[in-house]
This record gives structure tokens, C-alpha cells and sequence, in this order.
């Protein structure tokens, strides 16, 4: 059986912090815990350790989201004890860049939604949250995709409304003017392109909210590996393009997401 997770707003963190201080308090105050060791106890309630892990868990409180999990590099058995983790605090977890493996371990052992082309494990909070304001993820071509995918699986673990649209690179600029009138009611669109990383200048010369470049290691010997994207889009004459780093999906996605629900708080 597997294990659920359970959404926990800002206000819910707060709520499980103060409970958990007010119990260090009262332990204190009854002569169990010297000053020395409620000090230690109070630092050491918003971290919680797995074997090889120290999470942070006032993340959420603190910054609005909780802590993400870079999956890469980590063993089965360490994810599953982070997710553990998160599941006794009432923490929706995300990990990035999770192999195929690793993540049928974790679907095997918690609620949670796997996307092989994102390389994403996220905590199933269900559909019945209202999604704050919407995120648009445009890709130049398919090649970029698994990228964007990163970034929307982001955007859905922030509780925010996206919109994808892909393939509309400038070698046939006619298909992204079609596509325009949707892009001009989001509150940040995030760009995913490859190649010579030109679809974002263009993007920002018809919308009025943040677009958020992401150069991906798409394309021939002189792209790279991305790095003739991230240069091209480092200079881009559009006044309303900023730059993550390249393959960077969740980076852009989280930036965007944090833009969105501040202004539809």
C-alpha cells in the first residue's frame, strides 16, 4: 500500500512549527531540557535528518514552497527516506532528474505521479486545488521538450495553471503568431529552445509579463552544447527576457511559479 501525501498550505506548516515549539517550550519550562539544549532543539525542529540527508523543513513557511530533491547522484533507498520524510510532515515533494528505477522504487512505495520524459517524482495532491494564475511553456521544437516537461511538472507541483505550446521555433515564425493571443493573458511565459536560442527575443516583443529563456543542449558542434543558446539569449534585445541555466526546466519553472501566485495571492 502505498503511502499518500496530503496538501499542507503556508498557514498548515506554520500551525506544525508552532506546535512543535510550543512542546520543546513546555519540556524546557518543566526542567527536562537545559537552555543549552532548547536553544539546539528550537534550530533543530525545522531540519529533520535522513542517513545522508539534512532537510529543511521551514522551507515552506520561509519561501513559499517547500524544499525540492535533486535525484541525480542519489541512491533508491535515499530518495524513499527523504520522501518519508516529507510524508510524517505533511510535505508534497518534488524530485528532479529521478532515473527511471529510482522512480518505480517511489511509485511503489508512495502516492505519487512519475514522468519519465521530465525525470520527475512528484508528491498526488489530487485535482481538487484551485490553480493560482497560468504559466505558459513554449517550445522551439520537439527536441526541447523533455525539458519544458521539467518545467510543467514544476508549475503542477506549485498548484499552478500552465499552458504548453510547442514546435513554434523561428524558422516558421507564421506558427508562433498564431499562438500569440494566448500567451498575452499569462502571467510569465517560460521560452525552452535549443539551436541558436532566438524564439525568446521574439516572445518578449509580444507580451507585456516576464519571459524566462531556457537554453537547452540542443543542436550541432558549434551550439555547444547549449552554450551558443544561453549566449545568444544572455543578449537578447528584449527588455522583458531573463536567463536560466541550460536544461535548467525546474529553474525557470519555479521563478515563473513564484511570479504567478504573488500576483494572484
Amino acid at each position: 500500500m502505498t503511502v499518500p501525501y496530503k496538501a499542507v498550505t503556508k498557514k498548515d506548516s506554520l500551525v506544525l512549527m508552532n506546535d512543535e515549539l510550543k512542546q520543546l517550550a513546555e519540556r524546557f519550562l518543566k526542567g527536562e531540557s537545559t537552555d543549552a539544549e532548547f536553544l539546539a532543539e528550537c534550530l533543530g525542529s525545522a531540519a529533520s535528518k535522513t542517513a545522508d540527508a539534512t532537510l529543511d523543513m521551514d522551507r515552506q513557511r520561509r519561501c513559499g514552497f517547500p524544499e525540492v530533491v535533486f535525484g541525480e547522484g542519489k541512491t533508491a533507498e535515499s530518495l524513499i527516506e527523504i520522501f518519508r520524510a516529507f510524508a510524517e510532515r505533511g510535505v508534497i515533494p518534488l524530485a528532479t532528474r529521478v532515473a527511471d528505477e529510482k522512480a518505480s522504487r517511489l511509485c511503489a512505495e508512495f502516492d505519487v505521479i512519475h514522468n519519465p520524459v521530465a525525470r520527475t517524482v512528484r508528491g498526488n495532491s489530487g485535482s481538487s486545488r484551485n490553480l493560482a494564475g497560468k504559466v505558459a511553456v513554449v517550445t522551439a521544437g520537439t527536441s526541447d521538450v523533455p525539458v519544458a516537461a521539467e518545467a510543467l511538472e514544476t508549475l503542477a507541483w506549485m498548484n499552478i495553471g500552465t499552458l504548453a505550446i510547442d514546435d513554434v521555433g523561428v524558422a516558421g515564425p507564421h506558427r508562433l503568431l498564431a499562438q500569440v493571443h494566448q500567451l498575452q493573458g499569462c502571467d510569465a511565459v517560460i521560452v525552452v529552445a535549443g539551436m541558436e536560442g532566438a524564439l525568446p527575443s521574439v516572445v518578449g516583443g509580444h507580451v507585456s509579463c516576464p519571459v524566462i529563456a531556457v537554453p537547452t543542449s540542443v543542436g550541432y558542434g558549434a551550439a555547444f552544447g547549449g552554450i551558443a543558446a544561453l549566449l545568444g539569449m544572455l543578449n537578447s534585445c528584449a527588455a522583458n527576457v531573463t536567463v536560466v541555466n541550460i536544461d535548467a526546466g525546474f529553474k525557470a519553472a519555479y521563478v515563473a511559479g513564484l511570479i504567478a501566485s504573488r500576483r494572484n495571492a
